[in-house]
Order: C-alpha cells, then sequence, then structure tokens
C-alpha cells in the first residue's frame, strides 16, 4: 500500500510506526482529511481536445513546463506554458470555486487560510488518490514560512469546491489541470513554480490596500511579480534573511542560502532589472496619482473567504455556502489600519464633491512582448513605449530622480505637499527599506514691531521657528490591530 509517497509495507518497528503515524497527521492537518480509492482512473484522463487546441494556438504543447498563478481576490487560477522560446505565455484563466479565510499569509495550523507566497510543487506532491477527486500539495510551508515561525501543511489545490485553506476549484477544473501538470512532469519539469497572491498586483489595488498591515509583504511579493510580467521567464526564488530575494543567484555557487542568514553576494541580470526598476516607477507614480485622486485606504473583510462570481448559484457542492453569500465588505480604514468613523467619512464625502474633478488620462500602452531585448523588456513596463505611441509613463510621470521621495512629490504634487499622506514616505521603500522622513517646514522670518520700553525687563520670546520633535522612530510602521474581528460589522 502507498501513502502519499510512503510504502507502508517499508515500515518496521516502533521508530517506523511512528513516522507512519506522523505522515498521517500531516495529511490531516490541511485539506485532505479522507482517502479516495487507490488506483483512481481521474489522475489518468486525458487533456480535453479544446485545450489541446489552445495549446497549440499559444505556441506550445502539451509536454512544455507550465507555472501557476492563483489570486485571492479575484479568485482566479492561472496557467502559464512555455513556448519554444522560453518565455511563457497565458495559457488559460480559471475562475476559482472556493477560498477559505481572509487576505494575508497563512500562519498558523488551523486559521483556514490560504497562503500567499511563491512555492514549488513537485511531481511527488501529486495526490491521485484524493478523497477531493484530484489534488496536488503546493509546498506549504516554505523556508520563508518556516523563517518566520509559520505552521499547518498539507494545502492543496484540489476539486469538491470545498475548502479548509485550500485552493477549490469544480471537479471538471481540477481534473484538467491535474492532466496538464501531469504532462508537463511526463515532458521532463522537474517542478512547478505556483505564484500564490493576495490579489493583482495592479496600482488600483495597491492603493487600495496601502494601509493594509500586510502591506509590506505584499509590496515584497510584487518584486517578484515584476520579474515574471516583465521577462516572462521563470522568476528566480532566493530565500535568505528572513525575506524573498527575486531574479538573483549567489557570486559563490557553493554558497548555501539560509532563510534566517544574511544574503550572500548575488548576481543579477542587469536588463531585467532596469526593466523591473522601471515598471516599479510607473506603478509608484500611477498610485500616487490614485491616491492624489482620492482613492481610499480600504479593509476587505470576508466572512470565510470567497468564490469567482461565475459560481454564484450555480455549484450545488460548496463548502460553507452562508459565508459567501452576501460577498465580502469593504471598511475604509486610515493610516492606523483602523476603521475611520462614518461622521468622518461624510465630511470626507462632502469635501471630495465640492472639488473640481481631474482631467482623465490616456489608457496605458502594451509592449511587444516578443523581443528579448532591453527596449522590449521596457516596453512591458510601459516606459518604452511601441512605435507610434505615447507611454502614459512619460506623459504623466517624470524622469527617474536619485532620490524616490522627490520622485513622488513631482509625480503627485498634492500629495506630497500634504502632511496627512505620510504613506508616501513609506510606499516608495520598494525594496524592504523605509525612505527618510520629510524635513520640518521652518516657518519663513517676520518682521518683529518695536516693542514699548517696560519698567520690567520683558521676558525673551520662543523661537518662531522651533523645531518639530520627533514622535516616532524614523521608518516606524504605525500599530495595527491583528484581528480582523476588529473590521467585521457582527462577531463571527
Amino acid at each position: 500500500m502507498v501513502f502519499r509517497g510512503f510504502n507502508v509495507s517499508s515500515f518496521t518497528g516502533h521508530a517506523s510506526r511512528a513516522a507512519l503515524v506522523a505522515a498521517v497527521g500531516l495529511a490531516l492537518a490541511g485539506c485532505e482529511e479522507r482517502r479516495g480509492n487507490a488506483g483512481s482512473y481521474r489522475a489518468y484522463q486525458a487533456i480535453p481536445s479544446d485545450a489541446l487546441a489552445l495549446m497549440q494556438q499559444k505556441g506550445t504543447d502539451a509536454h512544455k513546463p507550465i507555472l501557476i498563478r492563483a489570486f485571492k481576490k479575484e479568485a482566479e487560477f492561472e496557467i502559464w506554458k512555455m513556448r519554444a522560446d522560453g518565455e511563457y505565455v497565458h495559457f488559460k484563466t480559471y475562475p476559482m470555486c472556493r477560498w477559505s479565510g481572509q487576505l494575508g499569509p497563512k500562519r498558523r495550523e488551523g486559521d483556514r487560510q490560504v497562503p500567499e507566497g511563491f512555492y514549488t510543487i513537485t511531481q511527488g506532491q501529486l495526490n491521485p488518490n484524493s478523497a477531493y477527486y484530484l489534488s496536488f500539495n503546493v509546498g506549504y510551508p516554505n523556508a520563508y514560512d518556516k523563517a518566520h515561525g509559520y505552521t499547518g501543511g498539507a494545502i492543496m489545490v484540489h476539486g469538491d469546491c470545498s475548502s479548509a485553506g485550500c485552493f477549490s476549484m469544480t471537479d471538471d477544473q481540477i481534473a484538467e489541470i491535474y492532466a496538464i501538470a501531469r504532462e508537463a512532469f511526463g515532458g521532463g519539469q522537474r517542478a512547478i513554480q505556483m505564484q500564490s497572491l493576495p490579489f493583482r498586483m495592479t496600482p488600483e489595488n495597491l492603493a487600495k490596500h496601502r494601509f493594509d498591515p500586510n502591506i509590506r509583504f505584499w509590496k515584497q511579493l510584487k518584486e517578484g511579480v515584476d520579474q515574471f510580467e516583465v521577462s516572462k521567464r521563470e522568476t528566480k526564488v532566493a530565500i535568505c534573511n528572513q525575506r524573498y530575494v527575486f531574479g538573483a543567484t549567489p557570486v559563490d555557487a557553493s554558497a548555501r542560502l539560509d532563510a534566517n542568514a544574511q544574503c550572500p553576494v548575488m548576481n543579477e541580470d542587469s536588463q531585467i532589472k532596469t526593466a523591473v526598476a522601471a515598471k516599479q516607477r510607473n506603478d509608484d507614480a500611477k498610485v500616487a496619482e490614485l491616491v492624489a485622486g482620492g482613492v481610499k485606504a480600504v479593509k476587505i473583510v470576508y466572512a470565510d473567504g470567497g468564490q469567482h462570481p461565475s459560481f454564484a448559484n450555480s455549484v450545488t457542492m460548496l463548502s460553507r455556502p452562508e459565508a459567501v453569500a452576501s460577498g465580502p465588505t469593504e471598511i475604509q480604514i486610515n493610516e492606523q489600519g483602523k476603521p475611520v468613523p462614518a461622521v468622518v467619512q461624510v465630511a470626507a464625502a462632502k469635501a471630495e464633491a465640492a472639488r473640481p474633478a481631474a482631467p482623465a488620462n490616456s489608457g496605458a500602452t502594451t509592449g511587444n512582448p516578443g523581443k528579448p531585448s532591453l527596449e522590449a523588456l521596457l516596453e512591458r513596463t510601459g516606459a518604452v513605449p511601441p512605435p507610434g505611441k505615447t507611454s502614459v509613463a512619460k506623459a504623466a510621470a517624470p524622469a527617474p530622480t536619485e532620490n524616490a521621495a522627490s520622485f513622488v512629490a513631482t509625480a503627485a504634487p498634492v500629495a506630497a505637499a500634504t502632511p496627512e499622506q505620510p504613506f508616501y514616505k513609506r510606499w516608495l521603500g520598494f525594496g524592504g527599506s523605509e525612505s527618510a522622513p520629510a524635513a520640518s517646514v521652518q516657518p519663513a522670518s517676520v518682521p518683529v514691531p518695536p516693542r514699548r520700553q517696560a519698567q520690567t525687563p520683558a521676558k525673551p520670546q520662543a523661537s518662531l521657528a522651533k523645531p518639530k520633535t520627533a514622535g516616532t522612530v524614523a521608518g516606524a510602521q504605525p500599530a495595527v490591530p491583528t484581528s480582523l474581528a476588529a473590521y467585521s460589522p457582527a462577531s463571527r
């Protein structure tokens, strides 16, 4: 009997029985609560003919490697296929039938959270005998999760539209996805990269979630997303110093990466690095523009995860249907991550209505995805427009400057000049470092009229230019609540 890669007959003695118990405990820890019949025919179903035709149309085939991206907020599951030139092309987007928990990483066993991060799927993680029709393990916890003390396991992509911390699809969907992964492994792929993300890393989403307690982590994941979207090649992932490092490899090939130790000296592809930096500047400028234009910071609260809107009232097998019946709730939050009082929201809405409308910008252009040159990579970021077109980044944002804070101040003068917008001081510390605090503004010197002669000496006047006293440590994050219950309209 084979149990998730373990041959039960090979276990002998007390130590072997203990190992078997541990393996069973791991299986029961996540979504694999029960088992199906061994040798299930489901694992050998062919890829549907329409999917094969789509692969041919995209310039790829069933045996080429794949890459997976999952987006919780949008409840979408993407498969990308490699072409003959080594670049990945978007193959298909599957609406996700069910995911559980809230936006944010998985931190502990039993929190019902779908994990977020970059994960590795090997052939041994395919489970042909799952009771959830078919399934495969995503590889949580990875080295990053372990370095941060996160617990739990057996996080799967599976069928049955039922989730307790997993990515749940319909049975027909998982049959197709499983077959595509199986054939990719059969073609020689050794590991599948899975990018599990809270939402699509658009400026709009980042502007809305700018005060979320997880924003630092999400911006870190965006570095890896940008690497992939610029290069269309699998993102190189390293984990050291308790953070992700993307697009880099150690100069010393024999260097051992330790998730809890300092990173060694790393090599990076200069062309991709330049293109990614340009994309990040464009995205930062767009975020600044959106915030200056009045986009509110929000916290999205779910009763327990969500599902793609296309499944509303059409799926019979669904875990906790009452949790997704009303959909998520958006709560406006302030810089400390706390709900904004209703009276403040009403006053802000009135002030917003009195403001003149800002001129609309033209739409962004897309570049040529086929050229591997630096110019082509920059086109993908919007920094260099295709022939005959004008880039939004060039039209709306200034040329890059040496100081990130001055770049934002130029791109969005209203936001940079307003003390109530300190978010920019943190936002542009994109690599995990914080930008320097803004200098105190000193009042201009004002002539003082002559004083009358007093009988007693006058007390010396306080300086008008008394410097402000810093109330917080430069770069420190504001205190934020850790429990989502603080935002919930009703206790759960």
